[in-house]
């Protein structure tokens, strides 16, 4: 039976720790729903999981891109879907896991399929961004696309920039490229009732200590080196990963505009307020999905385990 699980959930919620308890109880392949912990540059920063952790259970889609390459959900979406069918051929369960929802869509209500945006194009909409700001942007955004205006937060520079992008190479919105999609390719598995959809909606106050511990682990664990690897490559600071949680308050660091004290508390209100916009995000578009706390006790978590997931993948 093709039968799999997405687990979603905010930054700092608990994933990777639950995706590694139901993969060795299912017989699972961890497949990562990430749109940072696809680079192999920032192990620690992005906390995709270590080594050791990779070795305890199958894990694919992790550090599997570098740093210069720009990693899109159709294209995740394509190499996810050969992950989960090769997962089906070994007779074990796909678990995608991860903190960005446009990729779960992807793979449940497809992808529009979009004209290539020219190098020239996309270079003028991200220099803008740089020199002007994604909130500036954002109100151009409205008097072109208001529909995906409406739904982007204005500090979401990424989408906002491939919206305008969209829009100057065809002149079109992509809200209207978005309205002609075709299903997923796990639309067919979730109508057929073998997909299990999970997100940790962990308390807020509960997250943002985690966020803040977490990133505290993580300076004294590896990432200031990852960070001095990462700005020696001299790469586009448009690129995802360069703007990922953390890079640039610590590169700000580094270059001398920002203290030690300052830099640290700036990354971490990034951090919390990209949190809260996961949590306001997963509640809004996976309002129908099965809601679990963050932590689970080992009682919770068989309990949890056998009313909820082995039904469902037996």
């Amino acid at each position: 039976m093709k039968r799999a699980l997405f687990i979603a959930g905010p930054t700092a919620s608990g994933k990777s720790a639950l995706s590694l308890k139901l993969a060795k109880d299912l017989n699972g392949v961890i497949i990562n729903s990430d749109s940072m912990q696809v680079y192999s540059d920032l192990r620690v920063i992005t906390a995709r999981p270590s080594e050791e952790e990779e070795a305890q259970a199958p894990h694919r889609l992790y550090g599997y891109l570098d740093a210069s390459e720009v990693s899109s959900a159709a294209g995740w979406a394509q190499d996810a879907m050969q992950e989960i069918e090769a997962s089906w051929a070994q007779d074990q369960t796909p678990i995608v896991i991860g903190g960005t929802g446009m990729y779960f869509k992807t793979l449940l209500d497809g992808m529009a399929v979009i004209p290539e945006i020219p190098n020239d194009i996309r270079a003028g909409v991200r220099a803008r961004c740089e020199a002007e700001g994604s909130e500036a942007l954002h109100m151009d955004l409205q008097s072109v696309d208001p529909a995906t205006a409406a739904r982007l937060f204005p500090g979401d520079s990424q989408r906002i920039c491939r919206a305008l992008e969209v829009y100057e190479a065809t002149g079109k919105p992509i809200s209207e490229w978005q309205a002609d999609t075709k299903p997923g390719p796990m639309q067919a598995v979730d109508d057929a009732g073998l997909l299990t959809k999970i997100v940790l909606d962990p308390p807020r106050d509960v997250l943002y200590d985690r966020c803040n511990r977490r990133f505290d682990l993580m300076l004294e664990t590896g990432a200031w080196q990852e960070l001095d690897n990462l700005l020696a490559r001299n790469l586009d600071p448009s690129l995802p990963l360069m703007r990922s949680l953390g890079v640039p308050s610590l590169a700000a660091y580094r270059r001398g505009e920002l203290s030690l004290k300052d830099a640290i508390e700036d990354a971490k209100m990034q951090t919390r307020r990209f949190a809260k916009r996961q949590l306001t995000w997963f509640r809004n578009q996976f309002g129908h999905w099965e809601r679990f706390p963050a932590q689970f006790s080992e009682s919770e978590y068989r309990d949890f385990l056998n009313k909820k997931i082995t039904k469902a993948v037996d």
